[in-house]
């Protein structure tokens, strides 16, 4: 965990921060990815300001220019994985599959000062290392994510070298509970716990919603607990807005295998307004809905 001891007031502030900062993006740019902050600000709050063992950051706190897409010509870009510090054998590693969290990663790297608080003025800016999208260049991202991109297969396999070569840091994962209708993330799991990766811990954001609407319509992927325990794993639920219980998750025993915390959520906790509108994977606030939206977060 961080050296900075953060008490549970603080990362609760830390969250509502989050929470407010994409609200006001989303007012400034006319729409965000905000519905997925409300679900996961406790959740990202939590790794980054207790649970990760990862040591300072090693990136510009300050935005980053970003030429492009890398090349043979361009590979002198800022790296996403130096913001969670070096990669010692006895720290952790954060993965983010979710790639569209970006700007709560962003939002958590700032509360707890990774990066300056003036870099996310630069969020979604053409240019800049600051995207909507996280890949690897993003602060805070160690590879180009998403389920497509096959990021918790990359973390597992990251944790498979840690095991095989005795580093003591762990592996830490991210996922939305849509990803887990990708069929290459059951081949990983199936992978993970055939080589018995305890040092892999996966948390993901179950707030029932997708791109097409709620899950449970689209491709129901319950019951995780009973199909993941199937799978050789260890499997908890909790609250996903619960601090206590998102730290006490982290240390269930699980040896011999990977363990899965299903962290239900919300996707319009902390900004109500969201109700009439869920599901939504992408929030657009129109003009009939600007000053509603502005007054709440002017008194958040």
């Amino acid at each position: 965990m961080s050296d900075i001891k953060y008490s549970n007031e603080q990362i609760a502030r830390a969250a509502t921060n989050i929470r407010k900062q994409i609200l006001g993006i989303a007012l400034e740019r006319g729409g965000c990815y905000l519905t997925q902050a409300c679900s996961s600000a406790e959740i990202v709050a939590t790794l980054y300001m207790d649970i990760l063992n990862i040591g300072p950051s090693l990136g510009n706190p300050e935005a980053q220019p970003f030429p492009g897409v890398p090349s043979p010509d361009n590979m002198d870009y800022p790296k996403g994985s130096l913001y969670n510090g070096a990669h010692d054998p006895d720290k952790d590693r954060f993965f983010v599959s979710c790639c569209h969290y970006a700007s709560v990663i962003y939002c958590a790297l700032a509360e707890c000062g990774r990066i300056s608080h003036s870099a996310l003025k630069k969020f979604n800016v053409d240019g800049w290392n600051m995207e909507m999208i996280g890949a690897e260049h993003s602060p805070g991202f160690e590879n180009t994510a998403g389920s497509l991109g096959q990021t918790v297969s990359i973390a597992a396999g990251t944790a498979h070298a840690y095991k095989l070569k005795g580093c003591t840091g762990k592996i830490y994962c991210m996922l939305s509970d849509g990803e887990l209708e990708e069929g290459q993330a059951w081949e990983c799991f199936q992978a993970a716990a055939f080589y018995k990766l305890d040092n892999f811990v996966i948390y993901v954001d179950v707030n029932g919603q997708q791109v097409e609407g709620w899950t449970k319509d689209v491709m129901n992927i319950e019951p995780m607990i009973e199909r993941m325990k199937a799978f050789g794993w260890e499997a908890v639920e909790v609250n996903g807005h619960d601090i206590d219980a998102l730290k006490a998750a982290a240390k269930t025993p699980h040896e011999g295998k990977p363990l899965m915390i299903l962290c239900k959520t919300s996707p319009a906790q902390g900004i109500p307004l969201l109700e009439k509108m869920i599901p939504k994977h992408f929030v657009t606030i129109t003009e009939a809905d600007r000053a509603e939206f502005k007054k709440f977060y002017d008194e958040m």
